[in-house]
């Protein structure tokens, strides 16, 4: 049987995302290498070895060890302090300030996806409904 249904292509909100974490993969080894090679090794493994082994269900096909939206948002944040603070460490000031546009761009599109992760009640606290 042949698919022939258009391939599915990444939304804005997906590719910022990913261009943020590739920033946070390459800036923050580069920030940290000068102090300690450990430490950026380290860095590396959970930047990228954390949302690979964690996800939430409804937000991926694949999951290794299931956690709640919350989790998957925080993994993200930490994706983007990342990307934003270690540029201003490994680069000059106008890649910096060009990261920490895309990192904020990439919160402004994240939004959507956040709100369907981890919804809000009425009172502003988490909904107990699952995400």
């Amino acid at each position: 049987m042949i698919d022939d249904r258009p391939p599915r292509r990444p939304d804005v909100a997906a590719a910022l995302r990913f261009l943020t974490e590739l920033v946070a993969w390459v800036a923050t080894p580069w920030a940290l290498a000068r102090h300690s090679v450990a430490l950026a090794v380290a860095a590396v493994l959970m930047l990228i070895g954390l949302p690979t082994v964690l996800a939430t269900p409804t937000d991926k096909k694949h999951v290794i060890v299931p956690v709640p939206g919350v989790v998957t948002i925080a993994l993200v944040g930490l994706q983007l302090v990342a990307a934003a603070v270690s540029s201003w460490f490994a680069w000059p000031r106008p890649v910096a300030v060009a990261v920490a546009a895309l990192a904020l761009a990439t919160v402004a599109t994240e939004l959507p996806r956040w709100r369907r992760l981890a919804p809000l009640g009425r009172d502003g606290r988490p909904s107990r409904r699952s995400a």
